[in-house]
């Protein structure tokens, strides 16, 4: 089975790459379309951007394909940057950027109270135009000291008080089967394992 991943995020890439390793299945991204459409992501919230990627890249593909959208929300902050996590701080924000705005918005706030959650939805888009929704919530609180070299956007500040540890001091193995893009691929894997099995 091929699929499409509706991204060039290299981190996402190389996370989804590495939980779909056990299984029979092509993934290739948008990185192997070089003119791919530029969608803009003006959905009021993940599963709308996510649905509309994953629309798109099918369409444009003729494959199967998965996108997702995801992204952090700070309680104290009324859930932003939530849909623009990845351009918080403007359009071509670095990681680096985005993080440093967070951190300036929630610089008097005390630790107990920056309770945060990564959510991200998956879809998956077939040919026929069908499609499910499959998604995954994180909590954790965000701390102003980054730490951690793993991971991508905020993880450095991205603190699991259980772990004690951020999200970016996490081996990959570990991440992949606990945070929101963990959970979500966790049940598309189990989805996409009876089609194959009901294919054989």
């Amino acid at each position: 089975m091929k699929i499409v991943f509706a991204s060039k995020n290299e981190g996402k890439v190389k996370e989804i790459k590495s939980m779909f390793e056990e299984m029979n299945i092509e993934l290739v991204s948008l990185n192997d379309y070089k003119d791919a459409p530029q969608i803009v992501e003006d959905g009021k919230n993940f599963q709308e951007n996510a649905l509309k990627k994953a629309r798109i890249i099918s369409e444009f593909t003729g494959e199967i394909v998965l996108a997702d959208d995801s992204g952090l929300q700070v309680d104290i902050l009324k859930g932003e940057p939530g849909v623009y996590s990845s351009r918080y701080a403007g359009e071509e924000a670095t990681d680096e950027e985005n993080n440093k705005k967070l951190l300036v918005k929630l610089k008097n706030v005390p630790q107990e109270k920056r309770t945060a959650c990564f959510i991200c939805v998956l879809v998956l888009y077939k040919k026929n135009g069908s499609f499910n929704y499959y998604e995954g919530k994180w909590s954790g609180q965000i701390i102003d000291e980054r730490r951690g070299n793993n991971g991508f956007g905020y993880d450095p500040v991205f603190w699991l008080p259980e772990l004690k540890k951020t999200a970016a001091e996490l081996p990959a193995d570990i991440k992949n089967k606990i945070s929101h893009r963990g959970q979500a691929f966790a049940k598309i894997k189990n989805s996409l394992l009876k089609e194959i099995q009901s294919r054989m």
